[in-house]
């Protein structure tokens, strides 16, 4: 049988010792997290094991000796080794040496109840980066790895429990070289525990902060929920406003921010951080947008530049410049925001094309279905709106009479009207297009997963995609070593996994439906808002 010995870099130089870990029955490994070093009293490592199992519902245990000779070898300390498996009893044993010059290693695994024939059991070791290992999130394939064409022999359910073990045994590596403990050990931060001076006092002033932030927070939600905005005029202009909507949004964000619940999951507390990034985009380009329109005057050009383009602005062209000014104060709340001020600023202004494309296609359908009838007319046919179908009938010669004029008066009417429409629907699609575009700015702002994306960019082995393994060693008579090393997830996969949940919109119809719908003559609009959100 195969065993597999993860075994950190960081250890591969220290003092010979016991090594602490995890044995991993289902996958046949052990996950080695710590040297213990001489001298030490075996039932203060007993009560370290028992605590840290305590903290980190983790089965740590001896899993057996760790010799590194930097001198020659001594038969006093090979013997000593050998007497602690009766001490520390663990099956299989596993004894680990790394002879002088680093050279040579031997690794073995026994056991006292069965033991095994010679070369039976064979061991594999593996060496990993705890430091990486520790700090990654290990992201499952979505096929399973024996289903994928050369995919690692090692399963994804041994690497997850390898994952699972380092990231839970944190309470292992809170003590360094510095410590006056009882026991000392060899791990990832044993030259020095890693902190920071800002990181702990932010740490600190977050909590009260936080909870006068989300009392605010409650306050203004309750506000809102009052029955005065849930009444007629003021609920439906708050389900229309792109503005509202956005400013709900963004409500549950800062609520989602400064909540006092602590994060369960990784998951969660990537989306919270993925959070606090795209707010704190936001805010930032709104300010500069703020700055941008701010200085040297420039809402006066831009109004200046907007009064000649129609003449409905013209008459407002007293009030141009004041509206731009309170646009672009909206941009302190963030882009988003003046983003969908601004949509619904051009959705006011053009009421009216909206008004007469309702009225063109609606007028456009009619004649549409009056001639498709009085069509069916002339081939003796009818439409049965019971069976939904097209069945004969039998007209007399009156009504032939008057279908017959019917329809030359439509047909001749239809180019005019379809002039009517054709125009007007130009003009709608291109406001559809402006208001779309915003929509998918503010969709983008919204849903990005910007932290991820940095972790990706700065920090790869932080999000994992799965492992590969480098042979460092291979030859007759010595245990293969290998090297796993962390392959970083796709950006396409974090973007797909961390992406933020959105009240953005999307397009209702496909090219399609939508040339479809045009030539019918039914009235279409730019989105359609989400109703299923999905985390």
């Amino acid at each position: 049988m195969v065993l597999k010995a993860f075994f950190p870099t960081c250890c591969a130089s220290a003092d010979s010792g016991l090594l602490v870990g995890r044995w991993v029955p289902e996958q046949s490994c052990a996950v080695v997290l710590a040297v213990v070093h001489f001298p030490f009293i075996p039932i203060q490592v007993k009560q370290l094991l028992a605590q840290v199992q305590q903290d980190s519902q983790v089965g740590v245990a001896v899993l057996g000796t760790w010799c590194h000779c930097r001198q020659e070898p001594e038969e006093s300390l090979g013997r000593f080794l050998e007497g602690l498996a009766a001490v520390f009893p663990h099956e299989p044993w596993l004894r680990l040496c790394r002879e002088r010059g680093g050279t040579f290693w031997s690794c073995e695994a026994t056991r006292r109840q069965a033991p095994s024939a010679p070369g039976e059991d064979q061991v594999t070791l593996i060496f990993y980066d705890q430091r990486q290992v520790l700090l990654s999130q290990l992201h499952p394939p979505a096929v399973p790895p024996d289903c994928q064409v050369g995919a690692d022999p090692t399963s994804t359910g041994g690497l997850a429990a390898v994952f699972h073990t380092v990231s839970r045994s944190e309470a292992l590596f809170r003590s360094d070289r510095f410590d006056e403990g009882p026991v000392r050990l060899s791990h990832w931060q044993s030259e020095g525990v890693e902190a920071s001076i800002l990181a702990e006092l932010a740490k600190r002033a977050s909590g009260p902060v936080c909870l006068l932030l989300a009392s605010l927070l409650s306050l203004v939600s309750t506000v809102g929920a009052c029955r005065v905005f849930k009444l007629w005029p003021l609920s439906f202009l708050g389900s229309k406003l792109s503005t509202c909507e956005q400013l709900r949004h963004r409500l549950e964000h800062l609520r989602l921010i400064f909540s006092m619940k602590k994060a369960e999951n990784p998951v969660q507390l990537m989306r919270k951080a993925n959070t606090v990034a795209s707010v704190l985009l936001d805010v930032t380009l709104g300010l500069l947008l703020l700055s941008w329109l701010h200085g040297r005057s420039r809402i006066g050009h831009l109004a200046d530049a907007l009064v000649p383009v129609a003449d409905y602005i013209h008459l407002m062209s007293p009030f141009v410049e004041h509206i731009l000014w309170h646009v672009g104060l909206s941009a302190c709340l963030g882009l988003t925001v003046a983003l969908s001020l601004l949509s619904d600023i051009v959705a006011l202004l053009t009421f009216h094309i909206y008004c007469f494309y309702v009225y063109g296609a609606r007028l456009y359908r009619l004649k549409i279905h009056g001639l498709s009838s009085l069509w069916r007319l002339f081939r003796g046919k009818k439409w049965n709106a019971l069976r939904r179908r097209v069945d004969s009938c039998s007209y007399d010669l009156d009504q032939l009479f008057i279908g017959t004029l019917l329809f030359t008066i439509l047909l001749f009417l239809l180019p005019t009207t379809a002039l009517y429409y054709l125009v007007f629907t130009l003009l709608r699609l291109l406001m559809v297009t402006v208001q779309g575009l915003i929509h998918l700015l503010v969709d983008l702002i919204n849903s990005l997963p910007l932290y991820s994306l940095g972790l990706r960019l700065c920090r790869p082995y932080r999000l994992a995609a799965g492992v590969k393994f480098r042979v460092l060693e291979h030859e007759a008579g010595r245990p293969l070593r290998l090297l796993m090393q962390i392959n970083p997830l796709p950006y396409s996969r974090v973007v797909h996994t961390y992406r933020l949940p959105s009240c953005g919109c999307h397009p209702q119809h496909s090219w399609g439906s939508l040339c479809r719908r045009l030539f019918s003559g039914e009235l279409i609009y730019p989105w359609r808002q989400r109703s299923d959100r999905q985390d």
